[in-house]
């Protein structure tokens, strides 16, 4: 049994939908996927593409991302009631939303938001930044970090011989490298939260997987191995893989995977 990984799926743009139907219908029919969030805001693709993927593997775990609450027509009178939504309809088309556990490998999600734990935004970020305009909560971040994490506690003290957890945003803003452009660093605000760091500090799994920023990362920190395979947009060739990546095998979690791309240029 292997254990793949994949975030930031984008199946709003044609190339990358059809990347993720045209999947093998063989190749991993024993194995795990994980989908570490932003599928797509239309429910209906949503659906297409749970049903594409979920007979060709054995299990697969997802949970949403930003993009996937951005309120489409009127799927949702509110991004809450849209979250429920997709919950729904992932558990309906056979997708598992909750921890996968077993002595030998437990698979965590990790629900959580940004609530500006890493830096305020800017007024140009408020601005630009579309979950402002496309997500609409009934309670202010702080709250909303808080109705996402309790989701998370009953899990966190979890014995198994390895653990992979995974979420979309970002546990740190220490997950970002020192060499990014100054309005990627301006995005951090909206990038994650604190309170998901200490979560995962409780767990202490071997392996965390997450999204959302679209680089692809691979590396160690406190024992944990902490690795982002986001599939991103199209034009993002030259900081994501484009690929399933394979975490775990037979037993033994990948530790080795790649820096990739080993030079990039963002």
């Amino acid at each position: 049994m292997k254990v793949w990984a994949t975030s930031d799926l984008h199946i709003d743009y044609p190339e990358n939908f059809k990347w993720f139907l045209n999947l093998s219908s063989v190749d991993y029919t024993d194995d795990i996927l994980i989908i570490a969030g932003d599928i797509t805001d239309e429910l209906i693709n949503m659906q297409l593409l749970f049903k594409s993927i979920v007979p060709k593997f054995s299990k697969v775990l997802f949970l949403p991302g930003n993009h996937d609450l951005w309120l489409y027509k009127k799927d949702a009178l509110d991004s809450m009631e849209k979250f429920h939504k997709v919950l729904q309809l992932a558990n309906d088309e056979g997708l598992q939303t909750k921890p996968f556990l077993r002595d030998e490998l437990s698979i965590i999600p990790l629900y959580s938001w940004y609530d500006f734990t890493f830096g305020t935004p800017s007024k140009t970020i408020r601005r630009a930044w579309r979950d402002f305009k496309r997500c609409k909560w009934g309670m202010d971040f702080p709250e909303l970090t808080h109705y996402f994490h309790q989701m998370n506690e009953k899990y966190l003290c979890t014995q198994s011989e390895e653990i992979i957890s995974f979420s979309h945003f970002l546990p740190s803003v220490s997950m970002m490298p020192e060499d990014i452009p100054q309005i990627v660093k301006s995005l951090f605000p909206v990038f994650g939260s604190k309170k998901l760091g200490e979560q995962l500090r409780i767990l202490k799994p071997d392996m965390h997987i997450y999204g959302h920023s679209h680089l692809n990362r691979s590396f160690e920190k406190e024992g944990t191995s902490y690795i982002n395979n986001a599939f991103g947009y199209p034009q993002e060739s030259h900081i994501c893989r484009k690929s399933l990546l394979c975490v775990y095998e037979d037993g033994v979690l990948n530790r080795s995977v790649p820096q990739w791309p080993e030079h990039r240029s963002l």
